[in-house]
């Protein structure tokens, strides 16, 4: 495997791929000292209230993680024979060929510009028409056709190259990837009170769930199975005792015992989501439009109305003075009022008396028809302008940071249809347009600035979710965030795993009675990129605490730890387990017939089979096609596992 990046997302990619899977890497960087990430300049100034925190953790913050094989176990191979660091500006075809693209399996393309990413992707399918390919891609149109070009390019090399046969077998894909779109999902579903993070596989709809401890002697509600056990100080702060997990982390994939034994922890629950075939009703968002009340100021609105009501009253007083019709008096009024009438010089008294109030109205009437010109001229102008945050709001979302990420999670929460209010201290950062787009409150100015925060109304707020690209930032704006409202619930984006360690500690001793979650973004990233790479099609992740669990979906057929194997035989507690099963293939299918056979529409797909509706002694036969959730440590041995008889049948095959 050959992975070629600019920042942590490299590092962390071939740190899965050389702990988890077991494949010998070359990473491709400009430096190989530490990962690179985008720094902001600090302000001049101190960093105020997390001045003494930063104090205490800044040793830490600093310290890139290592990359070792120490999370793979006491079995795995050194760092020295399975990972090699090559240092190159560019990765040019001196770079690539150096790297050995010519005998790699796949190539993972994560610098931060896209421009890059696509001039070395395009070299490297030159270079080797048969390696698979990932490509991280922030335009996701754009994506979509270099997907297909490179697809393309892959087929014709394979049809004239003189080992076609070897070249059909070979997994030539094109897989584009954005790190904001994978990571866009967890992150509003822990800035959102109750949002369950919801994954669709195989026709069902499932969810995760985070509940709250369950008191000694009361049971639980039930749910399709349990994720994890939470540590004691996930769902209490303060701590608690008892708990399974204790402060080390979350027990994933727990097995029934240790389920039942946990009492008093909070869990992680998966439940299934049945759809009731009614379209999702979109409620009018406040501020979507511009109605017609908003053009006019409430001075302005009473001013008209007032000389309305003068109109009425002379048309009124006319009728009854003088005894015409009450048509044909309202009509005099109005031509009085805008001066066109005769002089009433030979009419009676009350007629002149009439005329000159219907004049005088009329002059009234003049500099309030120029104001609500002008307001009406104003408000149109200002549309296109950046919305403020209107009164009375609360219980919304403080978003700091727009950059590639918080515009990702912007248009989540936005179709999500939750409060959102932005801010943002680069009035050019890529989420202001869409900001614009959305009629979103934005607040531009620095958020170490006094004053910014209060302008969001952070003191009615429910949720911060901090994902600047620095950890100093977000830190500083939940450290005052938290002196405004103490039980403001807090989502950080934190690079480095021992400073976010450090800093939940303090931020739990601090305030006892909020919930604070960090969120590493290249953590929750690199393995929907390393399943890629490993051709497996991961279709989501579901974040634990700093852990994550993978949803993944995997064919029985040729894969020997699955086939023909019962569901408890494949249970691994811990790192695997098996959630559904679909078994809507027929018996007698064959590969290459059901490779061919267009998939299924939503409407004619049937749902998978749970797997407490087959039961665990069900065998997995060969056409069946499993749903998996498991550690990136458990998709590693399943791999491993299904490596050995492989190379087994060709050692066997060369002896025969």
């Amino acid at each position: 495997m050959v992975v070629c990046g600019d920042d942590a997302l490299a590092h962390r990619l071939a740190a899965d791929l050389q702990d988890v899977y077991g494949e010998r890497v070359t990473l491709v960087v400009p430096s190989a000292r530490e990962p690179q990430r985008p720094r902001i300049p600090p302000p001049a100034r101190a960093l105020g209230r997390a001045g003494a925190l930063l104090g205490r953790v800044s040793a830490a913050m600093v310290r890139p993680a290592p990359l070792s094989s120490e999370a793979a176990g006491d079995g795995a191979e050194p760092a020295e024979e399975t990972l090699r660091i090559l240092e190159a500006a560019q990765p040019d075809d001196a770079a690539l060929t150096e790297a050995g693209i010519a005998g790699a399996g796949a190539l993972a393309l994560v610098y931060d510009d896209d421009e890059l990413n696509i001039h070395a992707a395009l070299r490297a399918r030159r270079l080797n028409p048969r390696l698979r390919l990932v490509i991280r891609l922030y335009n996701r149109k754009l994506g979509q056709h270099l997907e297909e070009l490179l697809d393309q390019a892959a087929a014709v090399a394979a049809l004239g190259s003189e080992d076609a046969g070897d070249a059909e077998g070979a997994d030539a894909s094109t897989t584009v990837l954005s790190d904001a779109d994978t990571v866009a999902p967890a992150l509003a579903g822990a800035a959102v009170a109750g949002t369950s993070r919801v994954i669709e596989a195989d026709g069902l709809l499932l969810r995760a769930v985070e509940r709250a401890p369950v008191p000694p002697g009361r049971p639980g509600e039930p749910g399709l199975c349990t994720l994890a056990l939470l540590s004691a100080s996930a769902n209490d702060p303060a701590g608690a005792t008892g708990s399974a997990a204790g402060d080390e982390g979350p027990v994933l994939l727990p097995d029934e015992a240790a389920t039942a034994a946990a009492a008093g922890c909070g869990t992680v629950v998966l439940e299934t989501v049945s759809y009731t075939g009614r379209p999702i009703r979109r409620r009018w968002l406040r501020g979507r439009g511009a109605p017609l009340a908003s053009l006019f100021s409430r001075r302005l609105r009473w001013s008209l109305g007032g000389v309305v009501g003068a109109v009425l009253a002379l048309a009124v007083a006319s009728s009854l003075t003088m005894g015409e019709d009450p048509v044909h008096a309202a009509y005099l009024s109005l031509l009085d009022l805008f001066a066109i009438n005769d002089p009433a010089i030979h009419d009676p008294a009350p007629r002149k008396v009439l005329q000159l109030l219907s004049g005088l109205t009329g002059l009234l009437l003049l500099p309030v028809l120029v104001a609500a010109a002008f307001e009406g001229l104003g408000t149109f102008r200002s549309a296109s302008a950046l919305r403020r945050p209107p009164r009375g709001l609360s219980g919304h979302v403080v978003l700091l940071g727009l950059g590639k990420v918080g515009t990702r999670v912007l248009a989540r929460l936005h179709e999500m249809g939750i409060p959102v209010v932005c801010i943002e201290g680069d009035p050019e950062a890529r989420g202001i347009a869409l900001a614009r787009r959305l009629r979103v409150p934005t607040v531009l100015g620095d958020v170490t600035q006094e004053g910014v925060l209060e302008a969001a109304m952070i003191e009615r707020a429910a949720t911060l979710l901090a994902l600047t690209s620095e950890d100093t930032t977000n830190l500083e704006a939940c450290l005052y965030a938290r002196s405004v409202s103490p039980r403001l619930r807090v989502t950080l984006r934190l690079f480095d795993d021992r400073f976010a360690t450090a800093v939940y500690r303090t931020l739990r001793a601090a305030h006892p009675g909020a919930l604070t979650r960090s969120r590493s973004v290249t953590y929750l990233a690199a393995p929907a990129f390393a399943g890629a790479m490993m051709g497996r099609q991961i279709l989501g992740a579901i974040p634990v605490e700093r852990r994550v669990l993978l949803i993944a979906r995997f064919d029985v057929r040729g894969h020997a730890a699955l086939e023909g194997r019962t569901v408890a035989e494949v249970l691994r507690p811990g790192r695997l387990r098996v959630l559904a099963v679909d078994t809507s293939a027929p018996v007698d299918a064959e590969p290459d017939a059901a490779a061919a056979a267009p998939p299924p529409s939503a409407e004619e797909r049937t749902p998978a089979q749970l797997v407490h509706e087959l039961g665990d002694d069900y065998v997995l036969r060969p056409q069946d096609r499993v749903l998996l959730v498991a550690t990136r440590q458990g998709l590693g041995e399943l791999h491993a596992r299904n490596r050995q008889p492989a190379a087994a049948r060709q050692s066997g095959a060369r002896q025969g």
